[in-house]
């Protein structure tokens, strides 16, 4: 740690809903020596009020990284952003690509932007350029999919949304493996067993996607943990703040891409 000491800071994640007639989900970790340990989570929040409040509660006024899974910046009318593109040209045999990202797609009011806004007035600091182990109080846009295929070395990305033809048995199977991955973490590690030992056969419907929200929004607090952790080294930037950007980690630190392998009801507290 900087100095020889530990730094205190919490790191939360949110996956956010592109609009709030449906839940967003919240989780927060702290570190404890080498560990991110959960420290507060929901998979029930509505509006932006509800968001800033949970943030509120997980960070105080101290230092803290915010890692938002929802576009942060989408200055284009039509189409894509550059970074959408980007990502998307990076990840395309891993089927990781990003979803297009517009104003007219989000009727002109994009509410990933208008959530920074209020985070910046709490003294949070919008930038995807994150110093090592430093005290910060920032918000980063950051995006599951890409992360999970270079931190858990994946040849294609899980397979737990809801999709056309895509079975409860498959996704099922699918977030067990996402539950394994995340255990499996080191360097940091995740200490997080409130969500991962949920028994997930058997959830439907809305239960299963609030559990899939919430598994998401604990992997974006751990990504932006991991970046903070290996700082700039350690997480490539596709984009830029002007036109947009996606934070994506490198696995281990690399400074160029990393090796790949080949190939229930649940608590909510805050």
């Amino acid at each position: 740690m900087t100095g020889g000491q530990e730094v205190a800071v919490r790191f939360v994640g949110v996956d956010l809903a592109w609009s709030p007639c449906n839940p967003s989900a919240a989780a927060a970790l702290g570190l404890k020596g080498e560990v991110g340990e959960l420290t507060t989570w929901t998979d029930q929040l509505r509006d932006d009020d509800e968001i800033v409040a949970f943030v509120r509660k997980a960070t105080g006024e101290g230092p803290a990284l915010i890692a938002i899974d929802a576009p942060l910046v989408v200055p284009n009318e039509e189409g894509t952003r550059p970074c959408d593109r980007e990502v998307s040209k990076a990840f395309r045999s891993q089927e990781a690509g990003a979803y297009p990202a517009n104003r007219r797609k989000f009727g002109g009011r994009v509410r990933g932007e208008n959530l920074v806004r209020r985070l910046e007035r709490m003294g949070f600091e919008h930038s995807p350029y994150i110093p090592a182990r430093t005290p910060v109080r920032q918000v980063i846009e950051v995006y599951p999919h890409p992360a999970a295929v270079r931190l858990f070395g994946l040849d294609r990305t899980l397979k737990y949304k809801a999709r056309p033809g895509r079975s409860y048995s498959l996704r099922w199977a699918e977030l067990r493996r996402y539950q394994r991955c995340l255990r499996s973490l080191k360097d940091p590690g995740l200490s997080v067993e409130e969500i991962l030992e949920v028994y997930v056969e058997g959830l439907r419907g809305g239960a299963l996607k609030r559990y899939e929200d919430l598994i998401d929004a604990l992997f974006c607090a751990y990504i932006g943990l991991y970046c903070w952790y290996w700082g700039p080294e350690g997480y490539q930037v596709f984009g830029d703040l002007d036109e947009g950007y996606i934070a994506v980690p490198r696995k281990g630190g690399n400074l160029w891409e990393d090796s790949r392998p080949s190939r229930s009801p649940f608590l909510q507290r805050w």
